[in-house]
């Protein structure tokens, strides 16, 4: 057969002038529609881009603006603020939102009575006068009625407050900076827009001009927050700032203590004279509080210094101790519910006994001052909080601090329900836990004086049902305990106190103590005849696992009841268990 020839097949030409299918056309389409709402949305955002640089777009603002230290607050306001003949009013909720939520109107004397840091003032609805610390001063304005809401002439008040307010009618913004707050200020070296955020795409607030000055709120690397001379608060970027300069640093109050405070009550009574320490020191303590002053039975503030207590407080600073006297209701004994609800029920009342009180620790060079009211009425509770809030601002202008003394939360009436601890603990400088007496004089049963497992789980409702801050949080123990004597039916018959240095000696002769570590105290029972004793003892065991307690829960420091009631190796434990 001869070769067979390889035939080529060739494949046939594409028809250019094909027509496309219906769904060719409906892809194309899709693909066109598509690429011309991406361009209209880039176009969009172009335009947005340069309208957002190169325009304000200011707020129409149908209220008033209010910036308080850089923040604005407006949206926060529960009424509007007024601007009545050139003055600025705040409504009194809006003063107790943002300045003083202890704001009070005195139903005697017909004022609102107000408090801040170093400052208490009056103010009446008639009068153009403002008391500030017992000093009266005119001012242009008083407190007005408006739409069923009370007014403060805020603008006439900024000494109270201690800001600096300014107001700038043109952008309808009033500023109110406090004067113990940093501030500082830098030069605009361009003009810039200012705009809401760190966005691309973000609203302009203001504009600022090349060499304007503005307040720098905060600096977050690449952009910063600033408060524009119009009163608007916006971000820049930070290479637009320069010259920064502090124009006001913060004004932080110094404490009095370094560390934990270790107190040590030096009691004596009315009749008695202030105690001679010449010549001795107490290891570890830097602060005494000798009981220098009480109420008498017509509730007048009488004291108990004299020479000796002169002499007294003089060896304190001499050995570098504070001296934070104790100002008592106790001496008039039953007296005191009646004698302390008429004080505390009285703005007038209150107000002289605060005043009386600033002039001791003037008089006597003192350094603070201790509040030991007890045994008062339930229902005066709130009076009492008030007279704390409006000695402390008193004291505190003198350089003075205020430290009060409570019970457990839990108790009697006139024992424990007294006492708003979530208030005190508030405005006081330091409120004292006074943990002891879980079983005192009024118990029914025997017991301990102050059972770890008490004082523990009462510290806990202080800081977190009170809400306390533990570095306001003083921990009282106790230098004595009881010795409960009971008949063979188990009633009590006595309950001796003893000081702690005698324990050892009232304990007879092979008498076994026995540690009950949920106490963490030692314990002893024995018998006198027919009766039986128990002492629940305090001693360097049982004081340093309560302060234990003050190390665990960053606690201020400690208060001792009594001295002179103590071990003689007691101080030492304290100084070393309070460095921890």
């Amino acid at each position: 057969m001869g070769k067979g020839k390889r035939v080529m097949v060739k494949e046939p030409k594409k028809n250019k002038n094909r027509r496309m299918s219906n769904e060719e056309i409906e892809q194309k389409k899709k693909i066109i529609k598509r690429t011309f709402f991406t361009i209209v949305a880039l176009l969009i955002i172009f335009i947005v881009a340069m309208i957002a640089n190169n325009y304000i777009i200011l707020d129409n603002n149908e209220r008033t603006n209010l910036v308080i230290n850089n923040n604005n607050v407006t949206t926060d306001l529960k009424n509007d603020v007024l601007i009545k003949d050139d003055i600025i009013y705040l409504s009194e909720a809006d003063i107790a939102n943002f300045f003083d939520k202890h704001i009070y109107y005195d139903e005697g004397t017909e004022k609102i009575i107000t408090t801040y840091e170093k400052k208490i003032a009056e103010i009446g609805f008639e009068e153009n006068v403002i008391n500030i610390n017992g000093s009266d001063k005119e001012i242009y304005a008083h407190a007005i009625r408006e739409n069923g809401e009370v007014y403060l002439p805020v603008s006439e008040m900024a000494d109270v407050y201690d800001v600096e307010i300014q107001s700038i009618p043109e952008t309808k913004v009033i500023t109110m900076d406090s004067l113990d707050r940093e501030q500082k200020r830098a030069i605009v070296n361009k003009d810039t827009a200012v705009k809401s955020s760190t966005n691309f795409i973000a609203r302009t607030v203001d504009r600022v001009e090349k060499g304007e000055a503005v307040i720098v709120v905060s600096t977050d690397g690449k952009y910063s927050r600033i408060r524009t001379s119009d009163g608007k608060i916006g971000i820049i970027k930070s290479n637009r700032l320069e010259n920064e300069f502090t124009i006001r640093e913060d004004m932080e109050e110094e404490k009095q203590v370094d560390g934990k405070v270790n107190l040590t009550w030096d009691y004596f009574s009315e009749y008695v004279l202030a105690p001679d320490r010449s010549g001795t020191t107490i290891e570890g303590v830097n602060v005494v509080s000798p009981s220098f002053f009480y109420l008498d039975t017509d509730g007048e503030l009488k004291e108990n210094v004299g020479s000796e207590g002169q002499a007294y407080i003089e060896w304190a600073h001499n050995n570098g101790y504070k001296v934070w006297p104790m100002v008592s209701n106790a001496v008039a004994a039953n007296e005191s519910l009646d004698i302390t609800s008429n004080i505390m029920n009285s703005y007038e009342s209150r107000k002289k006994l605060i005043e009386n009180i600033v002039e001791k620790c003037v008089e006597y060079d003192l350094d603070g001052i201790n509040i030991d009211f007890e045994n008062m009425y339930a229902e005066d509770k709130d009076m009492y909080s008030r007279f704390i809030i409006e000695l402390t601002p008193r004291l505190k202008e003198i350089g003075m601090v205020t430290s009060v003394d409570v019970t457990a939360p839990d108790g009697a009436d006139t024992w424990s329900l007294c006492f708003d601890r979530n208030v005190i603990g508030d405005v006081a400088d330091y409120i004292i836990f006074m943990a002891y007496d879980q079983n005192g004089t009024s118990s029914l049963k025997p017991g301990t004086t102050a059972g770890y497992n008490w004082v523990q789980l009462n510290l806990t409702k202080f800081l977190q049902t009170e809400a306390i801050e533990p570095e306001k949080l003083i921990l009282g123990i106790p230098f004595y305990t009881r010795v409960w004597t009971t008949d063979s039916d188990g009633d009590i018959i006595s309950r001796n106190t003893v000081d702690m240095k005698d324990i050892d000696s009232v304990i007879p002769e092979g008498v076994e103590k026995t540690w009950n570590d949920e106490l963490k105290q030692n314990y002893v029972e024995y018998m006198d005849g027919s009766n039986k004793r128990q002492i629940w003892i305090e001693d360097i065991e049982s004081l340093k696992a309560k302060v234990s307690l003050v190390i665990e829960n960053n606690l201020a420091g400690v208060a001792s009841w009594q001295k002179d009631m103590e071990s003689n190796d007691v101080w030492q434990m304290l100084e070393s268990e309070l460095a921890k």
